[in-house]
């Protein structure tokens, strides 16, 4: 007889099933397109569209790319009411945050 997965958490107790589902939604979180990232919040291509000031067609393009202008990338970011933060990784050393694009986002475009 085979065991799905889904049959090995329904036997585990409650606490355990909730542990493994948070960390689930850790790593998933780890790494999104901006589309996941847009589902996840429960925001729509219009919800975004509207925010910025761009027709829903121009979203959808949006989210295809993998080649960005940074202040796009931002902006896209704020809209979903989060904030862009960029990191650097070097071999031997700590990761060091950039800084210097705070004046690139919607914050300052009104």
């Amino acid at each position: 007889m085979t065991t799905t997965l889904r049959n090995k958490l329904k036997k585990l107790p409650a606490a355990r099933r909730k542990k493994i589902n948070k960390r689930a939604k850790e790593l998933i979180a780890e790494e999104m397109t901006l589309r996941d990232l847009r589902k996840a919040l429960e925001l729509t291509q219009a919800d975004l569209s509207s925010k910025l000031h761009m027709k829903q067609e121009a979203i959808s393009r949006l989210e295809r790319r993998s080649d960005l202008l940074l202040s796009t990338l931002i902006s896209y970011i704020e809209a979903m009411g989060g904030e862009l933060n960029i990191t650097a990784k070097f071999p031997h050393r700590p990761p060091v945050k950039v800084t210097g694009f705070e004046d690139i986002g919607l914050k300052n475009a009104s």
